[in-house]
């Protein structure tokens, strides 16, 4: 890498001139796909082929159900990761990596691990099922299938934010008497609430996208838990023009996700 004066006095770095390839030859792999789910799609019978009934009712189901996972990663990512990020005691390494597992685990194994833990004969199901709750293959177990391979998104998001942000300002707002919770609260929340937002899209994104845990542990039962993936998958077989165009809608809404959240996290305050 060379060198070079900037306006301002700033010196930029200049990268090496055949790093642009492997950088043109990654955003390729990613373009190219998606380039051609548009030049396949019938367009013609594209807003017939997204408003039937059935993609109607997956793609509703989705959203309820990826906002639903999402809440719950929040409601216990955000503990998590700041335990992760602040806590000195000696097991937090094994639980950073028992977190991060369903990011390496297929989710298929994690849909059969839910299932022996929360179906009928499972671990705690068994017990459930005896005071007549049933988890499985209903649309609190696609909740909870979303949640379990969601969570490490969020969770190394938050961490990584708060390890960023470091501890200047708690240190200070504890000096001044302030209890652990109103700094929690009042300073550590609010500094790293753009990592939060952060993780939180992505956990919305990873469960709206959620297939092999949410078939193996929830099923497919139309408006009760066959989310869209499901259904593009079904369509395949049936109709693969329905399933191409549920394709696209399904990579437009994840799109408009991400994008509304990145412009609102670079927006100026």
């Amino acid at each position: 890498m060379t060198a070079r004066p900037r306006a301002g006095g700033v010196t930029q770095v200049s990268l090496p001139s055949w790093i642009y390839l492997p950088a043109a030859l990654g955003a390729l792999f990613v373009i190219v796909p998606l380039v051609a789910i548009l030049v396949s799609i019938d367009w013609a019978n594209f807003i017939p082929l997204i408003t039937s009934e059935s993609a109607r009712a997956a793609l509703v189901l989705s959203l309820k159900t990826a906002a639903a996972s999402t809440v719950v990663c929040v409601l216990v990512g955000v503990p998590m990761a700041v335990v992760l990020a602040r806590s000195t005691f000696r097991g937090t390494s094994i639980l950073r990596s028992v977190v991060l597992l369903p990011l390496v685990l297929p989710p298929v194994v994690g849909g059969i691990a839910l299932l022996y833990t929360f179906g009928r004969h499972g671990l705690l199901g068994q017990h459930l099922d005896a005071l007549g709750v049933r988890i499985a293959f209903s649309t609190t177990a696609v909740v909870l299938a979303q949640s379990f391979v969601s969570l490490p998104f969020l969770v190394v998001s938050l961490e990584g934010a708060l390890r960023s942000a470091g501890q200047q300002y708690e240190n200070i707002a504890a000096m001044l008497g302030a209890p652990p919770t109103t700094v929690l609260r009042t300073v550590t929340l609010p500094l790293v609430l753009p990592g939060l937002m952060s993780g939180a899209v992505l956990a919305f994104a990873r469960s709206l996208g959620e297939f092999g845990a949410t078939l193996t542990f929830a099923g497919s039962l139309q408006g009760v838990t066959r989310t869209l993936p499901l259904e593009i998958y079904l369509q395949r077989e049936t109709d693969p023009d329905a399933a191409v165009a549920l394709s696209l809608l399904l990579i437009v809404v994840a799109a408009i996700i991400v994008v509304a959240s990145a412009s609102r996290r670079l927006a100026p305050l």
